[in-house]
């Protein structure tokens, strides 16, 4: 039987995520976005509801929410500041890796303080030259005793410059390519991490994206994440798990973005009728709502196989690329319906369609999700 109606739960989980996002986000978004200011104040209340601390299991202190529950939050949080969702679901991200490979002490040890105060961590996977190809990676991680020492850079880091905990993944044996990469877990107070330059960028300026450099990084063996070399099979593990959030979060960008221009439509008036009248504007609103309940529907599937346990390989592809596809396209027409104004600052406009850009590139490029679907769907070739 199939069922799209929300329980009572979900339903209050989506208001009170709706109203954080209205009464917290959207009324600093462009003074953040403006400066460039990470919103310490937004997280710290962010917390408060539990918002930082929702997807880690309820046995570690978490708010222990269903991959459907996160879905409903994140297109709520995103349609209030993609900047600030970022930086919420980038916590998340780092933490999926301890949750899906840790050992019960590793997840006493490291979950549990996410759930006492206000902290942050980052996913340090990217490097300059290990991208897409994340089998490409170069920091290195050598046993010498009962330690790891960590040597190398990342880049693109998500929260990196005020995380407090970082995954990282590092070749424990370079000549096995991805399957000689590991995973480990490192506080930031280890001696020996240098935080980098701090991007400036197009999108998503309310979020903090750095260089990290790791230079004789010691980390104990006991913060190995699962056995060597399975470092990778965890990583893209925890994308299966992250991508529908990024596509939950194309959804909501794109329904802020079609609210507004649908306001407009009523409001602006060319040839003595408001311009939604319009067959050509009363089309594009159409086209875009249908495709923004699609890409809803197809980031719940994700979440929902998530939650059952079952495959989803091109599923979670499907959510993350589409869903961020119809933010850039639904954005972008919206921009369209506001004409001039669209483009000046003095609208939002402009802040959604720069902030939709990035939900394409990040946690995979959907090029690379149209990879994943097409080899899945293909199968082997004899």
């Amino acid at each position: 039987m199939i069922d799209f109606s929300l329980t009572d739960e979900q339903k209050a989980l989506k208001e009170m995520a709706r109203e954080f996002a209205e009464k917290e986000m959207r009324p600093q978004a462009a003074q953040f976005d403006e400066g460039e200011e990470f919103p310490e104040d937004v997280i710290k209340k962010a917390f408060e509801v539990g918002f930082i601390s929702s997807e880690i299991p309820e046995e570690y202190g978490g708010g222990g929410l269903s991959h459907i529950d996160t879905a409903i939050v994140c297109e709520e949080l995103a349609w209030g500041c993609a900047g600030m969702y970022t930086t919420i679901m980038a916590n998340a991200l780092a933490l999926t890796p301890i949750i899906i490979a840790g050992t019960d002490e590793q997840k006493k040890e490291f979950l549990t303080p996410f759930t006492k105060e206000v902290t942050l961590a980052s996913f340090c996977l990217t490097e300059r030259e290990a991208g897409s190809d994340a089998g490409a990676v170069k920091t290195k991680a050598e046993k010498k005793g009962d330690e790891y020492i960590l040597n190398g850079s990342k880049c693109f880091i998500t929260n990196g410059g005020v995380a407090d905990l970082y995954v990282v993944f590092a070749s424990t044996d370079p000549g096995k390519g991805a399957r000689g990469i590991s995973a480990f877990i490192v506080s930031r107070e280890t001696e020996g991490i240098t935080i980098g330059k701090v991007e400036d960028k197009m999108g998503h300026r309310a979020s903090n994206t750095t260089e990290i450099f790791f230079e004789d990084v010691r980390v104990p063996s006991k913060n190995l994440l699962g056995k060597e070399g399975r470092g990778f099979i965890v990583a893209m593990k925890t994308f299966e798990s992250s991508r529908p959030p990024v596509g939950a979060g194309g959804v909501g960008v794109a329904r802020a973005a079609l609210e507004h221009a649908v306001d407009y439509s009523k409001t602006r008036e060319q040839f003595g009728k408001p311009i939604a009248l319009f067959q050509s504007i009363s089309f594009k609103i159409a086209q875009m709502a249908t495709e923004i309940n699609a890409a809803r529907f197809l980031v719940w599937n994700a979440a929902w196989r998530l939650d059952k346990g079952l495959p989803l390989g091109k599923e979670s592809a499907m959510a993350k690329f589409y869903g961020s596809d119809v933010a850039m396209s639904v954005t972008s027409q919206s921009l369209d319906i506001l004409g001039g104004y669209g483009y000046m600052k003095d609208y939002p406009m402009e802040k959604l369609m720069r902030d939709a850009k990035l939900l394409q590139i990040y946690e995979g490029t959907n090029d690379i999700q149209r990879l994943i679907i097409g080899r899945e769907v293909i199968g082997p070739i004899k």
